[in-house]
């Protein structure tokens, strides 16, 4: 009897020893990455600090938080992302550009991806003052600004909402402008019923369509001999359904509907116009060429074959293309 009691009493004195000491690693871990991470008064996290892992975030004047990532120094090189994905869908430009020597920033669009899913503001006027509100947080300045698709929109809104002077250059790729639909003033648009069958899929079964436009369209997966990738679909589908289903239904109207010729003639920074003439999501006759047409420096470069989302597929020929473009 005696023996086992010793027994016992060692092994348990062993197993609090152990718990004990992990308790203390556990509680270090804490002390250490509490003080690694100050906090505002009320509990924020500051987030304006380069390198910091916490999330980065900027508030607009509605109280809507805007996602955004921030790497590097440089030249500045702002991207703006289509509908309906996040900042994540420019990875492949992200990382070039920051290798190459200049600061790289892109958001999450309201509603998008890591951004507040708030039911209201899904305009291309919010979208805009919402690009305004992150470029004057982080002061930016000679900024070279990128738009894809919904972007290409965002950011020439931006610049003749908000005046060109903290903007270089403007890059448009796939862009929605000058205006999608088809109206009396541009008989070449398509269909509002389009854009209504658009909606009802997004209201009824949003998972579904997003699986089905980037295997099909939006890629050009579904061409004859396509090189079909499974892990591209999916980052799509995923960057989807980060978003609000409301956000993405009402940024339908905002793509869609609005006129940006207007703004394309205000805009006189030099912009470079990039578009492939399979593009099955903005065909390229009533885009690419027009908004060249209508901007004071524009130069339109059109790429046989490619799809809407080249920036993904052909990221290689688009980032080498654009680099020469700020360069020169």
């Amino acid at each position: 009897m005696k023996t086992r009691q010793r027994t016992s009493t060692a092994t348990i004195t062993r197993r609090d020893v152990v718990i004990g000491s992990a308790g203390l690693a556990f509680l270090g871990t804490v002390a250490i990455h509490a003080a690694g991470n100050p906090t505002k008064s009320g509990g924020d996290s500051i987030n304006q600090y380069h390198g910091d892992h916490s999330m980065n975030k900027v508030s607009t004047k509605d109280g809507v938080d805007i996602f955004y990532k921030d790497w590097g120094s440089g030249q500045p090189v702002v991207f703006s992302h289509g509908w309906p994905l996040s900042s994540d869908d420019w990875d492949p430009q992200m990382m070039f550009f920051l290798n190459n020597g200049f600061r790289v920033i892109a958001h999450d669009r309201r509603g998008h991806g890591r951004s507040t899913q708030t039911p209201t503001g899904h305009d291309m006027d919010h979208y805009a003052d919402d690009l305004a509100v992150l470029t004057e947080h982080l002061n930016l300045k000679n900024a070279v600004h990128v738009g894809h698709s919904t972007g290409g929109g965002e950011v020439v809104h931006y610049l003749a909402r908000h005046g060109e002077s903290r903007a270089a250059k403007a890059v448009l790729i796939s862009a929605v402008p000058p205006i999608m639909i088809k109206t009396p003033a541009n008989p070449g648009g398509l269909p509002k019923e389009v854009f209504d069958g658009f909606q009802a899929q997004v209201a009824n079964n949003r998972a579904q369509f997003y699986r089905d436009v980037p295997a099909g369209p939006f890629y050009g997966f579904n061409r004859p001999g396509a090189k079909v990738s499974e892990g591209i679909i999916q980052n799509w589908w995923r960057q989807g359904m980060m978003g609000g289903a409301k956000a993405h239904y009402d940024g339908i109207v905002a793509f869609s509907q609005t006129d940006f010729t207007p703004d394309l003639k205000k805009v006189s920074v030099p912009t470079l116009v990039m578009h492939g003439d399979d593009d099955q999501i903005v065909p390229y006759a009533d885009s690419g060429p027009l908004s060249a047409k209508l901007l004071k420096n524009g130069i339109l470069k059109t790429y046989k074959g490619f799809p809407h989302g080249m920036l993904t597929t052909q990221a290689d020929t688009i980032n080498a293309d654009i680099l020469a473009f700020i360069k020169s």
